[in-house]
């Protein structure tokens, strides 16, 4: 009984949350990348699921907030990792194929920048996790557990 009240007050404090990330790869085999104006770096666009929502709604939902672009077809899901620096939050990641820009995405309260950018002309800053997760997809690399 007390184990099970432990890990109940240890929900409360620490709950789960979830995440969704996007490697958006364009017809030239560009990646797209966007920039926030709250924290440095280049990052995968994407965001947290929130309630009431599956990870499919809160991906299409966070890459249309976030680039301007409309997801045509299924992702097809890559990983779901654990961030560490999160808490207790995990993070799923998938490869976006088929999509639509809808208009150029220009500067908001939230994003700074979105681009797609050639693997080998990736900009400075891009984020650890970005970099790894991105070696990961493109050297076909082992998927690592943590974000």
């Amino acid at each position: 009984m007390v184990a099970r009240l432990g890990g109940f007050i240890n929900r409360i404090r620490r709950p789960v949350t979830l995440g969704v990330r996007a490697i958006v790869r364009d017809k030239e085999g560009r990646i797209l990348l966007v920039r926030h104006t709250y924290v440095p770096g280049w990052y995968l666009p994407g965001g947290a699921v929130d309630p009431g929502e599956s990870v499919g709604e809160a991906l299409a939902r966070e890459v249309l907030e976030e680039a301007h672009i409309r997801i045509k077809a299924a992702p097809r899901l890559i990983g779901i990792y654990f961030n560490r620096r999160g808490g207790n939050d995990h993070v799923a990641l998938f490869e976006v194929l088929e999509f639509e820009q809808m208009s150029v995405k220009v500067r908001d309260y939230e994003i700074a920048e979105a681009h797609f950018f050639a693997l080998d002309t990736l900009p400075d800053g891009i984020t650890p996790a970005t970099r790894a997760r991105l070696d990961e997809y493109v050297n076909k690399a082992m998927i690592a557990d943590d974000w």
